[in-house]
C-alpha cells in the first residue's frame, strides 16, 4: 500500500506541474490550448531518447526536454497567434494528435507503438524500487515548489498583469501600447516548458513511454484540475491536480463493492463517479475551490489640474 501511495503522490505532482503550466496559458492569458498532451509527449520523448540512446545525463535530458517543449510551444504560438476561441483549441488539439500519430508510425524515432523502455532513472538500480520511488517523490515535490514560486512571482509581475489584461480584453492592451502577439508567444513558451518538464519527469519515473499514453483524455484531466481548483490561481491549480488524482484513484476501490459489473462497466462507472464529484464541486463553487483573487487597485489622487473649477 505504501508503494501505491508514493506512486500516486508522484502522479499528483506531475499533474500539478502540468496544471501550473496550463494555468499560464489558459488561466492567465485566456488562450484555450487542447494540445497540452502533445507538449507533455515532446518533453518525455526528448529526454528519453537523449538519455537512453545517446547516453546523456538525466539532468541534461530533463533540461533538454523542457527546452524543446518550450520551442515547440513558441512554434505553435507563432502559427496560431491570430486565432481565438474554438479555432485555437482545434489547431492545438490537432498538434497533439499529429505528435501522437508521428510517434506511432515513425519507427526510427522511438520504436513506434512499442515505445521506449528502459529509460534511466536517477539511482534506480542502486536504491531499489521503494527507495527510488521515495526519492522521485521528493524530486517532484521540489520541482513543483520551485515552479510554483516562480509562477507566483510571474503572476504578480507586470508581465502577469499584461497576460490577465489580454485575457479580459486584448484590444485594450493593444491600445495601451503592449505587443499582444509577443506576450502570447511568451505565455506559450513558459507554459509549454512546464509541460515538457512534467513529461520528462514522467518518462524517467516510469522508465517506459509509448504513444498510447499521450491520449487526449489527459488534457481533459488537467483542464478539470484547473476548473475544480480555481482557474487563474496557482494554488488552485495544485489543489485541483491533487483532487483529480484522488478521485481517479479512490473510485478504483469503490467499484469492487458494486455487484455484477463487468470490467468495462466498472471502468465506465468510475468515469461517471469522477464526473459527478467534479460537477458537484463546480456546482457549489462555480469558480473552483480557490478562485483567482482580483485585487482592488486604488485610483490615483486627482491632481490640481484635474480638480473641477469652483464657481
Amino acid at each position: 500500500m505504501e508503494h501505491y501511495l508514493v506512486a500516486m503522490g508522484v502522479t499528483a505532482g506531475i499533474y500539478a506541474l502540468m496544471a501550473l503550466g496550463m494555468n499560464v496559458i489558459w488561466g492567465m492569458a485566456g488562450l484555450i490550448n487542447l494540445g497540452l498532451v502533445g507538449f507533455f509527449a515532446v518533453g518525455a520523448y526528448t529526454s528519453g531518447i537523449l538519455t537512453l540512446k545517446f547516453g546523456w545525463p538525466i539532468l541534461a535530458g530533463i533540461a533538454a526536454g523542457t527546452l524543446v517543449a518550450s520551442l515547440f510551444g513558441v512554434f505553435v504560438a507563432l502559427i496560431t497567434v491570430r486565432l481565438r476561441g474554438d479555432y485555437l483549441a482545434i489547431v492545438t488539439l490537432g498538434f497533439a494528435e499529429t505528435m501522437r500519430i508521428i510517434m506511432s508510425n515513425e519507427l526510427w524515432i522511438a520504436n513506434g507503438t512499442d515505445g521506449l523502455s528502459g529509460i534511466p532513472g536517477p539511482f534506480r538500480q542502486a536504491l531499489g524500487p521503494h527507495a527510488f520511488n521515495l526519492q522521485f517523490l521528493a524530486i517532484v515535490i521540489v520541482a513543483v515548489a520551485i515552479l510554483f514560486v516562480l509562477l507566483q512571482r510571474l503572476t504578480r509581475s507586470p508581465f502577469g498583469r499584461v497576460l490577465r489584461g489580454i485575457r479580459e480584453d486584448e484590444q485594450v492592451v493593444q491600445v495601451a501600447g503592449k505587443n499582444v502577439v509577443m506576450f502570447k508567444v511568451k505565455a506559450f513558451a513558459v507554459g509549454t516548458a512546464a509541460l515538457g518538464l512534467s513529461g520528462a519527469l514522467y518518462g524517467h519515473f516510469t522508465s517506459y513511454i509509448a504513444p498510447d499514453l499521450f491520449a487526449p483524455l489527459l488534457t481533459l484531466y488537467i483542464k478539470l484540475s484547473l476548473l475544480s481548483g480555481g482557474l487563474g490561481n496557482n494554488v488552485g491549480a495544485v489543489v485541483g491536480a491533487v483532487l483529480v488524482v484522488f478521485f481517479l484513484e479512490s473510485t478504483r476501490f469503490v467499484i469492487p463493492y458494486v455487484p455484477e459489473l463487468s470490467a468495462v462497466q466498472g471502468a465506465a462507472l468510475r468515469e461517471i463517479l469522477i464526473a459527478v464529484a467534479l460537477l458537484l464541486i463546480l456546482r457549489i463553487r462555480a469558480r473552483g475551490l480557490i478562485p483567482e483573487k482580483v485585487g482592488d487597485f486604488p485610483l490615483p489622487e486627482p491632481t490640481r489640474a484635474s480638480q473641477p473649477l469652483k464657481p
